[in-house]
Formats: structure tokens, C-alpha cells, sequence
């Protein structure tokens, strides 16, 4: 049976499941229609699926294991998240009154999961949609300069580790060992610097474009806004500037060639998500299928309980993607592919 898709403006495309009322007419739903979600995931970027009876992060795992082929690695952690087992996480633990911009899962390390499958498990009293935007559009509605001065240079993130003001480096890459770290990012094209107090400062350079490996369609696909200081609420970012200076925030996006962006330039950004954001309320056993390279998602503030589950797969390596930029000196190019 073909599904058929609602689609309603500002809010993702949605197929309703009647009829099925256990876990195991899940699975078999599921299977049945894996090769027509896979190719809705295509034309829409990320995909509702509604009525299924999903109870807990068990099942969300079996019904993850009928859609992924393959799972992928949670890597260079960014944000705080429970683990639940079975390489189930909530989507994030920050506090409910923080809104997460739009971003592409892990689009600064050389391999990303290219499909997000997320469930909610207990819905908000108000709020906390998990909004997607499809950045081929997002792509389309930026100025083209802007989009070129990336398609040249590529962009830099600058991270610093530190227990008290973000995630500290054994948290982030899930190890002991400074050794390990090194070898991390040695093998991952990426310069570290210990500093006192058992701090860690990265960089890395990274492609702001890529091309879709299934599709060939070209994206934007990075996390420029989302890490940029301009991000910050302005009194946290005051605070921080004034106790750690301007390199010492927690996370400092800019071109590849080290040039910050304004904040008119990232309200530019902003402006091209807001314009591709679509969203829907969530209810208990709502599945979102995201592509990751195809859509962009966050999460709006929320007010009671909120339980959302997330499992990542089908990694992608950004080589298979045609990356675009940086163009010049060579080892800065090289940091890209």
C-alpha cells in the first residue's frame, strides 16, 4: 500500500499509521515500507510518521533496526545526553528553556551520520517541537556572495574543552588518555593545544558545502551559525568574553581563512533557516525520520516533561560528498577532504 503524505504548510511532511497496535505489527510496518520512507526521506528531507505504538527506548531500538542498515558513532560530543543503552540517547539534556538553532548532526567531523530517527516517548505541556529546515532551500535563499566567500574558504571551529564551562575533554571524546585524544585528532585533520587546568583548545577546517552522496544535490551543511558568538544570549556572552576573552568561549566559528563573521552576517543565516523551518507538536510514538544531509533540526523551548529519543545511522564520510572548499593554501585544503 502507497503511503500517502500530508503535506501542510509549516509543518514536515506526515503519514498516519492506522491499524497497527503491537510492537510486532511495528517491525513488520516498518520493514514493509522501508524502501518507500527511504525515498520520501529524499524529496522531503525529514519525514513524520504517526501512530505507531511505541512505549519505550526497546522499541524505538527494534524499529531503529528496521530502518538502518548500519548505526553511527556519537563523536567529538557537543552536547550532554542520556544514554539509554543500545546507542539510544535523548536528543539533548540541556535545560527546557534554551532554544537549539538549526544545525546538520556532526557536520564538523570527517564522518557524520547521514539519518537521524527520532521518537518521543512523552510529549511537553507546551513547546519543544523538534523544528527541521531543508538547507538545499536554505542554501537557495542565502546571498550569493556570502555563499561564495564558503565555497573559497570553508569554514574553522575553534573548541575549548573545560570542565566549567562546557564539555570537558574526556566527555568529548570518550577517553582517559590524552594519547588518545592526540591520536583522534591527529587522524581526523584537527590541531590541539593543551592549556593549564587540564584544558584542551581544537581547530579544525571544514568544507560549508557539500553534495548529497545518493543525490548529488548540493547543501549547506555546517554549524557556523549555530557555534557562532553571536549565538549567545548577549549577557552570557559578556560574562564569558570578559572571564575566558574572545578565544576562549566555548565554541568561535569563523571562514576558513579566520574571518568572523558580523552579526548582521549571522542574522543573514538565521534568516535563510527560519525562512526553510518547518515544525509539528509532538505526541507519544511520533517518529521523525531526518536526512541528515538534506535537513537541518533544533528544538524549541518547552514548559513539563519532555522525552525525546534519538539513534543516528548510515554514516557518511564527507570525502564520498564532494566537499566544497577551501581553495589556497594547500594544508588548509587538505583539512577539508
Amino acid at each position: 500500500m502507497t503511503l500517502h503524505w500530508t503535506e501542510e504548510p509549516g509543518t514536515p511532511a506526515t503519514t498516519v499509521v492506522e491499524d497497527v497496535t503491537t510492537l510486532d505489527e511495528a517491525h513488520a510496518w516498518v520493514s514493509a515500507h522501508h524502501t518507500e520512507l527511504r525515498e520520501a526521506l529524499g524529496r522531503y528531507g525529514a519525514l513524520y510518521v504517526r501512530g505507531l505504538p511505541i512505549a519505550g527506548a526497546g522499541d524505538f531500538a527494534r524499529l531503529r533496526d528496521a530502518l538502518f542498515a548500519r548505526r553511527a558513532k556519537y563523536q567529538e560530543k557537543a552536547t550532554p545526553r542520556s544514554d539509554f543503552g543500545d546507542d539510544v540517547f535523548s536528543s539533548t539534556d540541556l535545560p527546557p528553556s534554551q532554544s537549539i538553532r538549526m544545525h546538520n548532526e556532526n557536520s564538523y567531523t570527517l564522518t557524520f551520520p547521514g539519518l537521524l530517527l527520532f521518537c518521543c516517548l512523552v510529549a511537553p505541556e507546551q513547546g519543544g517541537a523538534t523544528p527541521v529546515a531543508d538547507v538545499r532551500r536554505v542554501l537557495a535563499e542565502l546571498p550569493p556572495e556570502l555563499v561564495e566567500r564558503f565555497r573559497t574558504y570553508g569554514w574553522e571551529l575553534t573548541r575549548n574543552y573545560a570542565e566549567h564551562i562546557s564539555l570537558d575533554w574526556r566527555t568529548a571524546f570518550a577517553t582517559e588518555s590524552r594519547a588518545d585524544v592526540e591520536r583522534y585528532c591527529g587522524e581526523n585533520r584537527i590541531s590541539w593545544e593543551w592549556g593549564a587546568d587540564d584544558t584542551l583548545r581544537t581547530r579544525q577546517l571544514r568544507a560549508a558545502l557539500i553534495r548529497h552522496p545518493r543525490t548529488g544535490e548540493e547543501v549547506w551543511f555546517n554549524h557556523v551559525a549555530f557555534w557562532s558568538e553571536w549565538a549567545l544570549d548577549p549577557d552570557i556572552r559578556d560574562v564569558l568574553v570578559g572571564e575566558f576573552g574572545a578565544d576562549g568561549l566555548p565554541f568561535t566559528t569563523a571562514l576558513g581563512d579566520g574571518t568572523r563573521l558580523t552579526p548582521d552576517e549571522v542574522a543573514v543565516l538565521d534568516a535563510a533557516y527560519e525562512r526553510a523551518t518547518v515544525r509539528r507538536a509532538w505526541r507519544p510514538g511520533d517518529l521523525l525520520l531526518v536526512d541528515n544531509v538534506l535537513a537541518a533540526h533544533g528544538r524549541d523551548p518547552f514548559r513539563g516533561d519532555r522525552k525525546i529519543v534519538v539513534a543516528m545511522g548510515e554514516p557518511v564520510a564527507v570525502a564520498d560528498c564532494d566537499p566544497v572548499g577551501p581553495r589556497g593554501e594547500a594544508g588548509r585544503a587538505a583539512a577539508v577532504s
